[in-house]
């Protein structure tokens, strides 16, 4: 009996290896929306990383988080870190990467509550009279594997 046990958790531990093993080394998420406002003034709100506590949810959870700007003034080079609240932890983002109208690209480093990276973008397309935006975070094990 016992050494069917000892076989039984030999197949289970097996079996749970193998699941593991073939789990993706990382992530992608992307939603999408759309608004009644055209791509130059949705890319506007996304490009200055100071008009980010205006719309942003996170920005909701702890409206006494310190925030600390730098870089360039918006677009390519422009910085935003935070530290907040256990809901909003601590962080920063840099714009990488900005074409007007068209995409905001975004390297993501957060600090607490846990360390993680991640690439985020904004996309921007006309849409009828509006804009459909999305927004997407890509992350691979080694990327999220802590902050540099």
């Amino acid at each position: 009996m016992l050494e069917k046990l000892l076989i039984g958790l030999r197949v289970l531990l097996a079996a749970f290896l193998v699941v593991v093993a073939a789990r993706p080394d990382g992530y992608t998420v992307s939603r999408s929306i759309e608004m009644a406002a055209p791509p130059a003034i949705v890319f506007a709100q996304v490009n200055d990383v100071h008009t980010w506590d205006a719309w942003s949810p996170w920005a909701k959870l702890d409206p006494n988080q310190k925030t600390t700007f730098g870089g360039a003034e918006s677009g390519t080079g422009a910085t935003d870190a935070w530290e907040g609240n256990d809901d909003v932890g601590a962080g920063r983002m840099t714009i990488e990467d900005s074409s007007p109208d068209a995409k905001v690209k975004i390297k993501l480093e957060l600090l607490k509550p846990f360390p993680s990276n991640a690439d985020t973008s904004f996309a921007f397309e006309a849409a009828g009279p509006g804009t459909k935006a999305t927004w997407t975070m890509e992350a691979t094990e080694a990327a999220d594997a802590g902050t540099p």
